[in-house]
């Protein structure tokens, strides 16, 4: 059986971290994904999905992340049901994620490609100096010489 899901999206809103009883953390935030393609009005459509994530993971995701950052999330499809406090029976479906990668560096920091897996950081090369990124020109021409050039 298979149950994975990849998603690349904006937050909807910020992440909100609470803990357990048993002290583990949680993070919860929606991601808005939009449709690939439009409808009658040439508009894109947009749906709205419930990220869950976990431990080290959901506290790096509170702290770094924000409304509107650009995210790919990975993890698997999970559906939950509860009794609401009117007798109700409500079902829940949600992606509880295993890794989630920052894809720009959002207002006030840097961090673009980095990503962060439940097991610790994962991905992304840690290096945010902008000075060694090669695409911090934004696509003006670059001087290169034959002799740099591998073929």
């Amino acid at each position: 059986m298979l149950n994975r899901v990849i998603l690349i999206g904006r937050l909807a809103q910020d992440p909100e971290l609470r803990y357990t009883p048993n002290g583990v953390a949680v993070a919860n935030f929606g991601l808005a994904v939009e449709r690939r393609f439009t409808n009658q009005q040439g508009e894109r459509e947009v749906d709205f999905f419930t990220i869950v994530t976990w431990r080290q993971l959901a506290e790096n995701c509170a702290n770094y992340l924000k409304k509107g950052r650009a995210v790919a999330v990975e993890g698997r499809l999970q559906t939950r049901s509860f009794e609401n406090n009117e007798g109700r029976r409500i079902k829940i479906t949600e992606i509880v994620a295993d890794d989630v990668r920052f894809l720009d560096s959002g207002a006030n920091r840097s961090g673009s490609g980095e990503g962060y897996r439940e097991q610790g950081f994962g991905g992304g090369s840690g290096n945010n100096n902008q000075m060694n990124d090669p695409f911090a020109d934004d696509g003006k021409p670059i001087d290169i010489s034959d002799d740099d050039l591998p073929f």
